[in-house]
This record gives structure tokens, C-alpha cells and sequence, in this order.
């Protein structure tokens, strides 16, 4: 019976060890990539970039390792670096007004009642199933009008309102128990009190895991960069990518590592409230 078990945990363990190194495989096959010389990469990737016959070949390991790529990309170019600072200034600015705005939203739809509350909630689970591309017509008319095309204003107002945090936090806000709410009205507490002491430490979660997805949504943010930036040195870094020729693989797998590494360190700190927002968006009204 020991022997038995002992083979059936060593296939699950197996198994398992064989899927996770399938689903780690691309962030190796980036990782070598950024490793490899102009030449090596030429003659892996020749018939996929068009100068070469036969078929593509890869190795996990770079046969001449070296860091070129990295110092062209982090010294040698500096339209990098403004994509850079244009993806932390779009990104922080959204969860910053998302955490202003979506907070106390989120807070009143869980422990206030008001006249069509649930009407109005549904409106926010409709907007939130919406693709962009529905929307996006409606959108460039109102920020045309608005004179915030070609802004970065243009990209933060429209995030700043989604919908998506407010049901996110709305689920965290809603599991805080009404009695300690009655509780504190009854020491003198008042709703700015309630809110502020109560309802955000006792929400965090819902806080952070808000923010953690915003993070990973925004910061590779494509479509609405491409719809409302006309200006080059206005694109976030999500943009710089596409814009690298065939020519340049070195630089383009560089660059798709520097850019997974913000999104992996909060993903990994954020992990567990990550959990914890995936569960309760799964949640049904």
C-alpha cells in the first residue's frame, strides 16, 4: 500500500511539475531571448523573421550569453525611458483617482439605501461587460469634446470611473457586519467616521485586491492609448513593443522582460487579495 502510494504521489507531483514548467515556459523563452546575441538570434529565429529557410529552433539556454540588448535598451534608448515614466504617470494617477472615487462608491451601493439602488447597481454590472470597443466611439466623441484627445487626461478620467473596482470592493464592503456599524452610530459615530475607521480597514482586501488588478490591467493598457494618443512621445510603454521592427528581436524580447517585471513583483505581493477579488467577482448578485 506504501509502494502504491508512493508511485501515485510521484506521478501527481509528476504532472503537475510538467505543467507548471509548460506555463512557465514563455517567461524562460523571453528570458533566453533577452540573453542572446544578434547572431544566435538570427540564426534561431531566421525563418520566422523572414531572412532564412527551414524551421525555427530555440534552446532554453543562450549558447553566447550577453547582456547587450539589456544596455541598448536601459542606456541607449531614451524613447524607452519616456514610455516609461508615461506608464507610471497613467497607471498611478488611475488608481490613485480610483481609490478616491471608487471607494466611497463602492461603500455607499453596500451599506446605504437609496431610491433605484439596485437599478442603478445593475447599470455598473452592465457597464462593466461592456468591451472598450463598444464604448469607444461614445468615448472619443465625449473627450473630443472635451478638447482631452492626444491627453493623458483623456486615458485617466474614463479609467478613474470604471466600474469594475466599485464591484470589486462593493463585495468586501457589503461582508462588514451591520451590527458593529449600529454599534458605532450608537457611541456617536458619525457616516465620515463609520466610513473612514470602519469600512476601509475592515475592507483592505477588497482595497488592495482592487488595486492589484487595476495594476495589471492598466499597465499593459493597448487599446485606449492607441485610440486617444496621437502623439508618439505621449505612449505609455505598453506601446513600445509593437513599435519594435522585425530587425530587433534582442531588444523586443529586452523590453517584454523589463515590462513583465513591474506586473510580476505586484502581482506577487498582491497575491492573496488577488485570490481573494477573483473569488468575489465570481460571486453572483
Amino acid at each position: 500500500m506504501r509502494k502504491s502510494k508512493k508511485i501515485i504521489h510521484f506521478i501527481i507531483i509528476s504532472f503537475l511539475g510538467i505543467l507548471g514548467f509548460t506555463a512557465c515556459y514563455p517567461v524562460l523563452f523571453l528570458l533566453t531571448g533577452s540573453l542572446m546575441g544578434a547572431v544566435e538570434l538570427t540564426d534561431r529565429l531566421g525563418p520566422a523573421l523572414g531572412g532564412a529557410g527551414g524551421y525555427v529552433s530555440w534552446r532554453l539556454l543562450p549558447v553566447y550569453p550577453t547582456l547587450k540588448a539589456y544596455v541598448n535598451l536601459l542606456i541607449d534608448s531614451p524613447e524607452f525611458f519616456v514610455m516609461f515614466w508615461n506608464s507610471i504617470k497613467l497607471t498611478g494617477a488611475i488608481l490613485a483617482g480610483q481609490l478616491l472615487v471608487g471607494v466611497p462608491a463602492a461603500w455607499g451601493f453596500a451599506k446605504f439605501r437609496f431610491p433605484f439602488k439596485k437599478a442603478l447597481f445593475m447599470v455598473y454590472i452592465l457597464l462593466m461587460m461592456m468591451p472598450f470597443q463598444v464604448m469607444m466611439l461614445s468615448n472619443y466623441l465625449v473627450l473630443d469634446k472635451l478638447h482631452l484627445i492626444d491627453t493623458h487626461l483623456g486615458i485617466i478620467l474614463p479609467a478613474v470611473f470604471s466600474t469594475f473596482p466599485v464591484f470589486i470592493m462593493y463585495r468586501f464592503f457589503e461582508s462588514v457586519p451591520d451590527a458593529v456599524i449600529e454599534s458605532a452610530r450608537i457611541d456617536g459615530a458619525g457616516n465620515f467616521q463609520i466610513f473612514f475607521y470602519l469600512g476601509i480597514p475592515l475592507g483592505s482586501a477588497g482595497i488592495i485586491s482592487a488595486m492589484v488588478l487595476g495594476f495589471l490591467e492598466y499597465w499593459n493598457l493597448i487599446e485606449q492609448p492607441l485610440t486617444f494618443l496621437k502623439t508618439k512621445s505621449l505612449w505609455p510603454l505598453s506601446l513600445f513593443l509593437p513599435n519594435i521592427g522585425l530587425n530587433e528581436a534582442g531588444i523586443a524580447f529586452t523590453t517584454s522582460v523589463v515590462v513583465l517585471l513591474p506586473a510580476m513583483l505586484v502581482f506577487l505581493a498582491g497575491q492573496d487579495y488577488l485570490e481573494q477579488g477573483i473569488v468575489a467577482a465570481a460571486v453572483k448578485e
